[in-house]
């Protein structure tokens, strides 16, 4: 069994080290050059990426911003799971915007704006403390802006006037006082059937995921399922075959939309460790059509992202529960070099072996970590 993946990153070689065990193979092609390669070693292989299309068995992304002639090209094969409308809308926040509105699925309320002067009126409408956004290509907190009051406003509009925002428009959202960010990782095959991990905790910094907590601490009934049946409607719109990431603020019982991600996601990298079954096997799984694997979380666990930091020695792997992901990334400012994953018996004890682990690391580089470990030691 093969399966070829449109993108050669982090998330192509943690799903060629699940698919190892199952007997499928995974390359993947670097989207720059359209050269293949292979996703652990990163050495390129030598065939074409005609060739390669023919002979997998099915083709999967890494992540939503593939270019569309690749993506055309893949398509018409027949083999891409998800689909390229899956693709597209998790790669463009106009089009998210609008299923999420097709589906009346609540989500943070917002302008799209393809003319700067256009933000007067967004201000009026929404109110002076905005976000704005890149309606492509922004992650990680690129190709976003803060709009803290009115008096910012002429400066935004000098900085935002240098877009294109016809070709690439912005969406301009209400700044909200959530409770907390939380996401829903779980995944669909090509029958319908759908395996859930439990809510996890998100913590970000400067635009960045830093800190997930899962399952998510204080989480009843009724608001699992309100981000079960959200996922459902979602991935009923889409006919989506794979693993699919939604991402929510929480505002006292009510879940809002942030955005989905199309693909395996950074906050479901603790199932590596604390899930039966991780999400990087279910989505190979799925998209190979083969069984979905089980979602039952075998421990609490935190994963903590490796941010443009090297420099540390790895003596905290003698923590129990410590687990290192190293992805071997040149290092750069605010690039993701690895992640840990912490495993422990309950919360207190989780929240005990986060400070053990912040003893070993630089704090610039881990900004999150003490103060959710001390809020975990008191649950």
């Amino acid at each position: 069994m093969s399966i070829l993946v449109l993108g050669a990153g982090q998330l192509a070689r943690m799903m060629a080290l699940a698919g190892y065990p199952l007997g499928i193979s995974v390359q993947a092609v670097d989207v720059v050059d359209n050269k293949i390669v292979d996703p652990v070693t990163k050495l390129v292989i030598n065939n074409s990426l005609d060739r390669l299309i023919e002979e997998v068995d099915a083709i999967t992304v890494e992540f939503e911003h593939i270019p569309e002639d690749l993506l055309e090209l893949v398509h018409t094969s027949g083999k891409l799971k998800p689909s390229v409308e899956a693709i597209l809308t998790g790669a463009d926040r106009v089009r998210e915007k609008k299923l999420l509105a097709k589906l009346a699925i609540a989500n943070s309320p917002f302008e799209i704006v393809t003319d700067v002067e256009q933000l007067d009126n967004a201000v009026e409408k929404l109110g002076e403390r905005l976000i704005i956004k890149a309606s492509r290509d922004g992650y990680d907190g690129y190709g976003q802006w803060r709009l803290e009051s009115k008096s910012e406003l002429p400066g935004l509009k000098q900085k935002l006037s240098k877009l294109d925002l016809q070709k690439v428009p912005l969406i301009v959202e209400t700044m909200l006082n959530f409770d907390r960010e939380l996401s829903l990782v779980a995944v669909r095959n090509g029958e319908g059937d759908i395996a859930y991990y439990p809510l996890a905790e998100n913590l970000h910094h400067k635009g960045q995921l830093h800190v997930s907590i899962a399952p998510a601490p204080n989480v009843d009934t009724p608001l699992n399922q309100q981000a079960q049946d959200i996922f459902n409607k979602l991935s009923e719109s889409l006919d989506y075959v794979g693993v699919l990431a939604v991402e929510f603020f929480q505002i006292g019982q009510q879940l809002l939309v942030n955005e989905i991600a199309p693909r395996v996601h950074n906050s479901g990298h603790w199932t590596m460790q604390g899930a039966d079954t991780c999400q990087f096997e279910n989505h190979l799984r799925a998209v190979r059509s083969l069984p979905l694997g089980s979602t039952k979380v075998t421990s609490p666990t935190a994963m903590i992202n490796i941010i443009g930091c090297q420099a540390f020695a790895r003596d905290m792997l003698s923590i129990p529960g410590c687990h290192l992901h190293w992805y071997g990334k040149a290092s750069r400012k605010k690039r993701k070099m690895g992640h840990f994953n912490l495993c422990a018996d309950n919360y207190a004890e989780l929240g005990k072996i986060m400070l053990a682990l912040a003893e070993y690391l630089p704090i610039e580089h881990f900004p999150m970590l003490k103060d959710e470990a001390v809020k975990l030691t008191k649950l």
